[in-house]
């Protein structure tokens, strides 16, 4: 196929914060991979001039005739009246990653619009099925198809317990749980004392820590999480992201040599064998028992991690996504 894909060149647009990895790695760099021939449109330029943005698109569009146009949207950059257009002469498709929280006020309004629909919300077919959108196609985030032969060397471990991933309130309010359990979390990323790290850096990470935690930054209801910080409260209210959901965190721990404690996510049973392959917690308590027995036993651990590497990189990656993504259509 001929793919135009259209999407963000930079993370949220900011070049400061470095390429679209997912974008550029996971989506563009695998439809190459596959065989299609892949035409950018990175719109970063155009998100203070939307009027100009609708008419360049359309436009190289009309010049390329793609077989597909693929999009990752972010919020409202394209008019419902730029999509409609795309969909009466080309086929669409858009990945719509946060339907667990972003359903109702943002994915509904823009489904009807694509010719195909992917969600990684399974309990949100139905709600597709609803508006009378049938060509909606259910897969889920992934590892991005890199060269993983630095990862299979034994480790010599760095830290105990690592995070990477921004410093959401919640996440902060983890952390300091853990610590006062006497438990030492080494955090990387957007306001974290570290700061960000590079991807082969965050790969590095995974690979010499004993164990990776993975947190969510959804609403969290517990009384200690709301009374850490008063502005937790506040937080809580506007959040729109009451539930948590996977992510691509899920799938790059162990396809980089991680061994991962997560919290648990509706149907990530489908994806890990959960306690051979990968840890699951229900509550921050949990979290930090758990992580405590897994740095106690090292055999166990290494044996899990191990059979949760050998998942990742057999199933979990985004080449895998889009062999049956396009097998489908």
């Amino acid at each position: 196929m001929k793919i135009l894909y259209v999407d963000m060149q930079y993370d949220y647009g900011i070049k400061s914060r470095g390429f679209n990895q997912i974008g550029q790695i996971g989506f563009y760099q695998v439809f190459k991979n596959l065989g299609h021939e892949v035409i950018t449109f990175f719109y970063d330029e155009y998100l203070t001039k939307l009027d100009q943005l609708q008419d360049e698109l359309l436009s190289s569009a009309d010049r390329v005739k793609p077989d597909l146009i693929f999009f990752c949207l972010y919020t409202d950059q394209f008019k419902p009246e730029t999509l409609l257009k795309l969909k009466n002469k080309y086929k669409t498709m858009n990945w719509f990653g946060d339907d667990q929280w972003r359903f109702d006020k943002f994915t509904s309004k823009y489904a009807p619009l694509f010719t195909y629909s992917i969600t990684t919300d399974p309990f949100a077919v139905p709600k597709y099925k609803k508006l009378g959108i049938e060509n909606v196609l259910l897969s889920q985030w992934a590892a991005l198809n890199v060269d993983i032969s630095a990862y299979d060397r034994v480790p010599s471990y760095e830290f105990d317990v690592s995070f990477v991933g921004g410093g959401h309130s919640v996440r902060k309010w983890f952390v300091s749980e853990f610590g006062k359990a006497g438990i030492t979390v080494a955090t990387f990323g957007n306001h974290w004392a570290n700061g960000p790290v590079s991807l082969a850096k965050m790969q590095d990470i995974f690979k010499k820590s004993k164990i990776n935690l993975n947190l969510s930054n959804s609403t969290n209801f517990d009384l200690r999480y709301l009374t850490h910080n008063w502005k937790n409260i506040i937080t809580k209210i506007r959040s729109p992201k009451n539930v948590s959901q996977m992510k691509a965190r899920n799938f790059e721990i162990p396809y980089f040599g991680g061994f991962q404690v997560t919290d648990y996510l509706p149907t990530l049973e489908n994806y890990f064998d959960i306690g051979r392959e990968i840890i699951c917690y229900a509550n921050v308590d949990e979290s930090i028992q758990l992580t405590k027995f897994y740095l106690e036993n090292d055999k166990l651990r290494e044996e899990i991690k191990l059979a949760g590497v050998k998942r990742a990189r057999e199933n979990h990656t985004y080449l895998h996504r889009f062999e049956e993504i396009f097998k489908q259509i």
